[in-house]
């Protein structure tokens, strides 16, 4: 392992173990997404306020979860497919260039 990677990895190490730490200590906090506060949020400015649409079909809480995973990591691929389709392509450009073609 190169001196660069193991200071990537150095902190990589120190962030998770900082968000860890800092989680650990705001035990009473109640995890909320965004959604929630959202709507929470609506309720408490405007308490008439009706929706204008309810959701075909609203999935229990894991099932959501495993969606929402999937939909990352699907855009996770895309990006990396993409990252790596570029970086290659500027290679094969590269050694063009350097063959002399």
């Amino acid at each position: 392992m190169t001196a660069r990677n193991g200071w990537l990895l150095a902190a990589v190490v120190l962030v998770v173990v900082v968000s860890l730490v800092v989680g650990g200590l705001q035990e009473e906090a109640e995890f909320a997404g965004t959604d929630g506060q959202a709507m929470d949020a609506v309720a408490e400015l405007r308490p008439d306020y009706e929706p204008w649409f309810n959701p075909v079909w609203e999935p229990e809480g894991e099932i959501e979860s495993l969606l929402f995973a999937l939909q990352a990591a699907l855009g996770a691929g895309v990006l990396g497919y993409y990252l790596g389709f570029r970086r290659g392509q500027a290679q094969g450009r590269r050694n063009r260039v350097d063959a002399g073609d």
